[in-house]
């Protein structure tokens, strides 16, 4: 509970007395659909791809997924849920996970990469950036990959929501997908005229570039190594960019 309550409250929160945050999407700009898929310990796949399945028919056009495990028995029954999101256009955001390893080796489930017939999933896979920055700006627990991670978003000393009110800081993938999300939704409900898949392009095209940084790789900070070798994009999740785009393609100023 209080994981799912530090993800939403990171998308959505709205700032109060006593609370020294507010969530990325302007209040009243959103709403969140909670879905508990993962009540104790490991998720079971039947019961991600049902969570998967249950968010896209009551409406959602974003789902964040800020879980992930190293071995996925029921893979197919995810893939399923993937493409069937995929199919009814609704973006699908997901935390690359805590383990300092290269997803381009050691997956991180669910994955983007399904079984059968391919499919250009509307998927953002997203790597945690840490407020430390310089050779320190990928977190060092902070999952990577060239081709499997996309881009990266604040996931380090991440201050939000805790159940029984109040505020505290957590770290993780699991803080930087909802950052993702919450740009996502909140571009969705100014710019309605824009489609989940354009904004995932949007936000794809207008991240901060940082490919040249030398960074520590996480897990191994004396490994040091271009920014740009840990992700898709090379580069950092920009919500002022991402509105700014979002304007010229809509043609609305929000």
């Amino acid at each position: 509970a209080k994981h799912g309550t530090h993800v939403a409250g990171i998308i959505a929160a709205t700032a109060a007395a006593g609370r020294s945050m507010r969530g990325i999407a302007p209040p009243g700009a959103v709403t969140i659909l909670p879905i508990r898929a993962v009540p104790d310990g490991d998720e079971r796949d039947d019961e991600i791809a049902r969570a998967i399945r249950y968010a896209v028919d009551q409406g959602a056009l974003v789902v964040n997924m800020s879980f992930g495990k190293a071995f996925s028995p029921g893979k197919a029954v995810v893939d399923s849920a993937v493409r069937y999101a995929t199919q009814k256009g609704v973006l699908l955001v997901h935390a690359a996970g805590n383990d300092a390893e290269d997803t381009d080796q050691t997956p991180s489930f669910p994955t983007r990469r399904v079984s059968g017939p391919p499919v250009d999933a509307l998927w953002l896979e997203v790597g945690a950036s840490s407020w430390k920055g310089a050779d320190q700006l990928a977190a060092g627990f902070s999952n990577f990959g060239k081709q499997t991670v996309d881009l990266f978003a604040p996931g380090e000393d991440i201050v939000s929501t805790v159940p029984g009110g109040g505020v505290a800081e957590e770290s993780g993938t699991s803080m930087a997908s909802p950052v993702v999300a919450g740009v996502a939704a909140t571009l969705l409900a100014y710019f309605p005229s824009l489609t989940p898949a354009q904004v995932r392009t949007i936000i794809l095209e207008t991240v901060r570039p940082m490919s040249q940084q030398l960074v520590g790789q996480p897990g191994d900070p004396s490994v040091q190594l271009r920014f740009g070798t840990l992700s898709r994009t090379g580069g950092l999740l920009d919500a002022y960019a991402a509105v700014k785009r979002a304007q010229q393609l809509a043609g609305t100023v929000p």
